[in-house]
């Protein structure tokens, strides 16, 4: 298949590709998988920007699905065990050999009207997109502001990690606009049951 539009509606928002990855994983925002089948996962790669938009991506087929759940789930594991204070060696090895592949190269091509687009120096393979989202996990664990900012949303049904940068490190959500609107509607649906409820006790007193 050719690149296109993305379609699905990807979210973007973590603060680092590797969580981005990690929250198309099942539970992880209440949903259901979100890289279910090869051309979802072109989608993704292509929104993600770790592939140019117009790539041919033929290549991709259900084995790039498992190598991609494979890593997700390794990354889930590690992160979540360093929040949690403790070390998950199985994981850690498995992203550090994926992470020691060389990543895709990149150079700049003509687009329409001589315009500089960037493109792939070679036919992208799994291995190097793996490789990129693996050095992109080292690469947070191992900065220690980064790691101060990891946080696990405070949202009902969602788990997404994030990375808190925002002033004050307070949030408590990993979108204000989705996760942190449904809190603000479910305290006011709340207020709104428990008033009928102090009015009848109050005409009983």
């Amino acid at each position: 298949m050719a690149a296109g539009t993305s379609s699905y509606g990807w979210r973007f928002d973590a603060g680092r590709i590797c969580l981005d990855l990690v929250a198309t994983g099942v539970g992880s925002s209440g949903t259901c998988e979100q890289l279910d089948r090869p051309a979802r996962l072109a989608d993704w790669l292509v929104a993600s920007g770790l592939i140019p938009r117009g790539t041919p991506l033929t290549a991709v087929d259900d084995d790039w699905v498992a190598r991609f759940w494979e890593l997700r789930a390794g990354i889930d594991l590690l992160v979540t065990a360093e929040l949690a204070g403790r070390g998950d060696d199985g994981a850690l090895d498995r992203i550090n050999a994926l992470a020691a592949v060389p990543t895709p190269g990149l150079r700049a091509v003509r687009g329409k009207g001589g315009v500089l687009v960037r493109a792939l120096s070679a036919g992208p393979a799994c291995d190097g997109l793996l490789a990129a989202v693996a050095r992109d996990a080292v690469d947070l664990l191992t900065d220690p502001v980064a790691r101060e900012g990891l946080r696990r949303c405070e949202g009902d049904a969602c788990r997404r990690l994030y990375l808190d940068t925002s002033r004050g490190r307070r949030r408590r959500w990993c979108s204000s606009e989705v996760c942190g609107n449904r809190e603000r509607v479910a305290r006011h649906r709340r207020r709104v049951k428990a008033v009928p409820q102090d009015a009848s006790r109050k005409r009983k007193l």
